[in-house]
């Protein structure tokens, strides 16, 4: 059996690529690190320094593939619309031309659950949720965008199926738990309304099973979406407090009331709009609404169709990551 990875370099494409290439699949990795690229050659896996924007590249990678797992894509919290829809609109049509041009059996795509949020408690959402009518950042609507391409392709014939996780975490993690880090050493962390709101993390080896399992699920999960997550809400004031305990790091709180926090990062968005340098803002609306507002989901439907269980806890997760970070600063 034969998969494409996309994202192949990015945190959750190589956790991926390297279980099934531990479970005996001929695995090939699409990115854009070529130094990651060449530490998973090493390991086996193929790898393809191709751009998501290189539609024909894309059609290359998928020929001959029994899979495709489309990881890849631009997230980040702040950023031009058209590099987001670029990336993540473009790309994603581009990936699935390329599966339907080489008849590949299962796509199967990540997507996001920030397309369900904007400023309202929202708790146990399910995927059949209304859907705000604006999104909340060009990372949620150009990730929207995508998810109704990969839907419009399997009414007509395309094998797929989409996966929603939450707060990716774990060894490896470039983004989530790395901006906690910094802000918590520069401004400290902010907790909206005292860190009240609820959240779900989810451990980045549980995607992976996620992911594994909507390759092999039967064909009347086609076009589906399956929300994905730990399925243990807590505080984000809990869940900063456990991790940083455990990485033996002092907490610095800056507490925000939730319209305080909201009006400081509209003028900060505005600011880095007009002044030079493209600054990312220290904070963002979207941002506030996802530490401000309680947002969980639902995952009965990934139980109930998919079997998926969530095989390694929060503490677990956070145990391992606190592991591997302290390795980390050894080594540097």
């Amino acid at each position: 059996m034969k998969a494409l990875v996309t994202g192949g370099t990015g945190f959750l494409g190589q956790r991926l690529a390297i279980r099934l290439q531990q479970a005996g699949w001929d695995v090939t990795a699409m990115g854009r690190q070529a130094a990651i690229g060449n530490k998973l050659e090493t390991a086996g896996i193929h790898f393809l320094q191709v751009d998501l924007r290189d539609k024909e590249g894309i059609a290359a990678a998928c020929a001959g593939q029994n899979a495709v797992f489309h990881c890849g894509g631009l997230s980040a919290p702040w950023g031009a619309y058209r590099s987001f829809y670029e990336s993540n609109v473009i790309g994603t049509e581009h990936v699935i031309a390329g599966c339907i041009r080489h008849q590949v059996e299962r796509l199967v795509h990540v997507s996001s659950p920030s397309v369900y949020f904007r400023t309202a408690h929202r708790l146990n959402v399910h995927e059949s949720a209304q859907l705000p009518s604006r999104q909340a950042s060009s990372y949620a609507a150009t990730k929207r965008l995508a998810e109704i391409a990969v839907q419009r392709a399997c009414a007509e014939g395309l094998q797929g199926v989409m996966i929603r996780p939450r707060a990716i975490f774990g060894p490896g993690d470039t983004s989530l738990v790395p901006r906690l880090i910094q802000a918590n050493a520069t401004r400290g962390i902010p907790l909206i309304s005292g860190g009240s709101a609820l959240i779900d993390l989810t451990y980045v080896e549980n995607v992976v099973d996620a992911l594994l399992l909507c390759q092999s699920a039967p064909a009347y999960i086609v076009g589906r979406m399956y929300n994905i997550s730990n399925d243990e809400p807590m505080s984000f004031a809990e869940a900063v407090s456990r991790l940083f305990g455990k990485l033996g790091i002092p907490v610095h709180a800056k507490r925000l009331p939730f319209a305080a926090a909201y009006g400081a990062a509209a003028a900060m968005e505005l600011a880095a709009k007009v002044l030079p340098g493209d600054r990312e803002p220290l904070l963002t609306r979207a941002m506030t609404g996802m530490l401000g507002r309680s947002q969980t989901l639902d995952i009965r439907a990934a139980r109930e169709e998919l079997g998926y269980t969530p095989q390694v806890s929060v503490e677990a997760g956070m145990d391992a990551y606190a592991q591997w970070w302290k390795m980390e600063r050894k080594a540097q």
